[in-house]
């Protein structure tokens, strides 16, 4: 085994998959024969290396990250699995989609980088190149940070993507509060994915649209042909929900009120402007609608306790 500055010591158990990684910054041989200083990816610590059997050398060529090669046995590909946690059924870890998730649901919970690193006993620089950049962190890192945000393993690694929300158990002591018109307003006063209630000719229909809280209004774009579209010139139904199933607690606002298409100009440069993304379906969708709250209805539940 010979390493150089810069290449990544990989350490993974062959019975248990658990693995652990870091960046070699230290040789004390000339030849790159072992020990080696390691600044570990998940602490950002640096600690002294005698690797056995189970390490592999990556060599990072040419300088550039995330251009290496294994000077040890190849990639079996097989996923990690630990304490009975393994990867999605039928689904392969796609690098930075676990870093995505914890930045979403940390930004969800309001929780700054620094407070979400300490909770999770890691480096605040290593969570924000996790977030930011592909990396494949340890399963032990992902226990850390699933903790510090009070989910799950499987939710940070992707697993039940295909399975409707609301999966886990009841509260043994659940409590069902209505929600005021300012807390309703509080919880969709920005933008998300939304369903929207219409009449079609096959009967009735409840389709899902990204939408933006504009000015006390809902807007969304859609097709003029499309099934979302036929909400204008009537009075409609609106509703943004969330659930949270390690918590088994959530909410839900339900908006009611009329449809128009917005042909203004001006309104529908503001829109644009301001919208956070494009429709997730894609395609040509030009035509934007607006919904004039008229009524607010909301109930969250959380834990009597």
């Amino acid at each position: 085994m010979r390493a150089h500055l810069g290449d990544r010591l990989v350490i993974q158990s062959p019975t248990t998959w658990a693995r652990r990684d870091g960046e070699i910054v230290g040789l004390h041989h000339e030849d790159g024969t072992p020990p080696y200083d390691v600044r570990w990816s998940d602490t950002d610590e640096v600690t002294l290396v005698f690797p056995g059997p189970d390490a592999q050398i990556r060599h990072t060529e040419h300088g550039q990250p995330g251009s290496t090669h294994e000077s040890a046995q190849p990639d079996t590909g097989a996923g990690e699995a630990v304490s009975g946690v393994a990867p999605p059924s039928g689904t392969t870890a796609n690098p930075g989609d676990i870093g995505r998730r914890v930045a979403v649901e940390r930004h969800r919970q309001g929780l700054s980088l620094g407070e979400t690193a300490r909770r999770a006993r890691m480096s605040p620089h290593y969570l924000a190149y996790l977030e930011e950049r592909p990396a494949d962190p340890t399963v032990a890192t992902v226990i850390r940070l699933a903790d510090a945000l009070g989910t799950t393993v499987n939710a940070l690694r992707g697993a039940g993507v295909d399975l409707p929300p609301g999966q886990g158990q009841a509260l043994l002591h659940p409590q069902l509060k209505d929600l005021s018109p300012e807390e309703c307003r509080d919880l969709i006063s920005t933008h998300g994915v939304g369903r929207v209630a219409v009449s079609t000719p096959d009967g009735p229909a409840v389709v899902p649209v990204n939408y933006e809280f504009v000015d006390g209004a809902i807007a969304f774009r859609t097709a003029p042909d499309s099934a979302p579209a036929r909400a204008v010139g009537s009075e409609v139904a609106f509703e943004v929900d969330h659930v949270d199933d390690a918590m088994s607690q959530g909410w839900s606002v339900l908006v009611v009120g009329p449809a128009r298409v917005v042909t203004e100009p001006d309104a529908v440069r503001e829109l644009v402007d301001r919208a956070h993304t494009t429709p997730w379906p894609g395609g040509e969708r030009e035509m934007w609608a607006s919904i004039e709250p008229k009524r607010y209805t909301g109930r969250r539940i959380s834990s009597a306790e």
